[in-house]
């Protein structure tokens, strides 16, 4: 995208398949890991934690998309064991936005990458001097994201139909952004 041209944003304030119910039992986590091992491509991750809320960084909500399989919110207090959802990504690349905030409550749910491209990291590489998600995906993609909710308590429940739209946007975007910050690298 020109950043010499002003842009009018659009602003991003639906997904696109609606926002999906939180999987919150074993059964539902079993469906996702199936449809998540049938999508194909790079798979988009985030985690909610509320470590404004809370002492530590546990993640009380991880958002997974992946082109053929959708965006899933999975609830990692209910369903404390999602290393099913890392064996359906097999060695598929994630993509996150920070990785360095993620990673560490990501793992302690059973999720570790095998190959990873961070965004933030990309965006400080390209010399952009905002990185923050909101930032990059206005510059890259010419959409704004609604941040309203990024420190809010997610340890709550049950989450806010609100929240939930802005955690399952957070990983509709991740895919074409690293397209898009590779493109540039």
């Amino acid at each position: 995208m020109d950043t010499d041209v002003a842009v009018d944003l659009v602003p991003l304030t639906h997904p696109r398949d609606g926002v999906p119910d939180v999987v919150v039992e074993e059964r539902d986590l079993m469906r996702a890991a199936e449809a998540i091992a049938r999508g194909t491509g790079p798979v988009g991750i985030d985690a909610e934690r509320a470590s404004g809320y809370r002492y530590g960084q546990k993640a009380y909500l991880v958002q997974i998309r992946r082109e053929g399989s959708g965006t899933w919110l999975i609830d990692p207090i209910a369903c404390p064991d999602l290393s099913p959802l890392g064996e359906a990504i097999g060695d598929a690349e994630w993509i996150l936005h920070a990785a360095t905030q993620d990673l560490p409550c990501l793992a302690e749910v059973g999720l570790r990458p095998r190959a990873l491209f961070d965004t933030e990291l990309g965006g400080r590489l390209a010399g952009l001097p905002r990185v923050g998600l909101g930032a990059m995906v206005e510059h890259y993609l010419g959409l704004q994201l609604a941040k309203e909710h990024s420190a809010v308590d997610w340890s709550a429940r049950p989450l806010p139909e609100p929240w939930l739209r802005y955690a399952a946007l957070d990983v509709e975007v991740l895919v074409d952004l690293r397209d898009a910050v590779a493109a540039e690298l």
